[in-house]
């Protein structure tokens, strides 16, 4: 069972993004604060479930939590910033726009850019031992995959709608035949082997 709080004496906010390893489309990240006592016997790191349970449990956050938002940093900012820069400040985003301030921010893995006035702790594979990490770990991956489901309509090629911008077999093979769109990362290594590519606007 995951851990309801870090510190009993903060108001704690989780935070987590989705989309660091991606070819294309944003890095989207959450913050989350739960009820000091929030469980639930399913809620945990969202790599470790189905679709379906992702689903039902980002309804399930964004009724019982007490403030949660989301945030991005598009492809055009990460090949600006780098996806390291890019991730902490998606993260800030979403601390930014909560409703309520936060006392210390629960940040997982093992950096992150202080965010002003407000302490935090890094927790390497936080997501798997945080309830509030977890649940941002679901709204930012829902909220991603939701993202590219949409671009994949306009960019049918690459298979967005079921690998979400990673780089899989599918993704990497339709930009050597088609080339990039305006939602790939260009800093990135798009191809194992330096070819060639072109804007398929």
């Amino acid at each position: 069972m995951l851990k309801s709080s870090f510190s009993e004496n903060f108001v704690e906010a989780g935070c987590d993004e989705a989309g660091r390893g991606c070819l294309a489309g944003p890095v989207v990240a959450a913050a989350v604060i739960l009820p000091i006592d929030y469980q639930h016997s399913l809620l945990n790191d969202s790599k470790q479930l189905s679709k379906k349970h992702r689903d039902d449990l980002r309804r399930e956050i964004e009724r019982e939590a007490i403030a949660w938002k989301v945030a991005a940093v598009d492809n055009l900012e990460i090949d600006k910033i780098n996806i390291l820069n890019a991730s902490f400040l998606a993260m800030h985003r979403a601390v930014e726009k909560l409703e309520k301030r936060p006392e210390l921010l629960l940040i997982d893995g093992n950096r992150f850019k202080p965010y002003p006035e407000i302490p935090h702790e890094c927790i390497v594979k936080g997501d798997g031992k945080f309830f509030s990490i977890a649940a941002a770990s679901i709204l930012a991956k829902t909220h991603r995959d939701e993202i590219m489901q949409h671009l994949s309509l306009k960019y049918p090629h690459y298979g967005w709608e079921r690998n979400a911008g990673y780089p899989t077999k599918q993704h990497r093979q339709a930009i050597e035949e088609y080339g990039t769109t305006p939602f790939h990362r260009m800093s990135f290594r798009l191809l194992p082997e330096q070819l060639e590519l072109f804007d398929n606007t």
